[in-house]
């Protein structure tokens, strides 16, 4: 980022179609990015469904749905905001996803390595391949127009070739810069203990982690309460979470 020509504002801009989240998971995040920063904020909200979305929260629409119907649901619908223009916005965002807890300052995410035209999280299933985790990335508006421009003309090739949004992009961009691994972390692959000691210890929080991201399950509030979905009775013997109260503390 060069500070001479950047907003002294720090956009940071979420997604949210469909029904697996709803409006207060956006007003949460709102909240915590809020305490988490000491520079004036702007939290930009894509949505197909503004209701219950509090004051404060700019309310972007998504794009008009003209992709494969096996997209519907699916990351690689984001594949938008890598286009030329965005809406209004210029400069540097972070984007965030819904489903994560935000634990301290995000002036670091938006100050580290200024340089960098894609910085993201190390995916914690695919250490050293460079793929990055989408929860959490940085990158300036306009700037990584190749994502896009490889996207659009053949989405199920794209999505056949890559099936995963992350890998996709990541493959397309060729070199990405990662945050610092301590920084962000996984709750279920970084945080909770390894078996047996997840049937004894409860997750922690370690000091300078700022994010923490819920991949698959269990989800935020099932975290908190120690609750641990599993599809199979012989799944139970190995997926449990004890209780982490704390993550309510943030998650607000």
């Amino acid at each position: 980022m060069n500070s001479q020509t950047e907003s002294p504002v720090q956009t940071v801009i979420c997604l949210k179609w469909g029904t697996r989240y709803g409006s207060d998971y956006v007003n949460r995040l709102y909240g915590m990015v809020k305490r988490n920063t000491e520079r004036p904020l702007r939290l930009v909200c894509f949505t197909d469904d503004s209701d219950g979305i509090q004051e404060g929260i700019e309310i972007k629409p998504m794009p008009p749905f003209d992709l494969p119907e096996k997209m519907r649901s699916h990351p690689f619908r984001r594949m938008f905001i890598f286009a030329e223009q965005l809406n209004d916005l210029q400069g540097t965002v972070l984007h965030l996803d819904l489903d994560l807890v935000v634990t301290g300052s995000i002036d670091k995410l938006f100050n580290f390595n200024p340089d960098s035209r894609f910085i993201t999280i190390e995916n914690w299933t695919q250490k050293g391949q460079g793929i990055g985790n989408m929860s959490v990335f940085r990158y300036r508006i306009g700037e990584l127009t190749e994502v896009w421009e490889r996207f659009r003309p053949d989405p199920m090739a794209m999505m056949n070739l890559y099936h995963n949004s992350q890998t996709f992009v990541c493959r397309t961009l060729g070199d990405v810069d990662f945050y610092p691994a301590n920084w962000c972390l996984s709750f279920k692959h970084s945080l909770v203990p390894k078996w047996p000691l997840n049937f004894l210890v409860s997750p922690k929080l370690p000091e300078e982690t700022k994010i923490i991201a819920f991949t698959g399950q269990p989800d935020i509030n099932e975290a908190i309460r120690g609750e641990w979905p599993v599809s199979s009775n012989w799944k139970k013997l190995y997926k449990h979470v004890r209780p982490s109260p704390w993550l309510a503390d943030h998650w607000r």
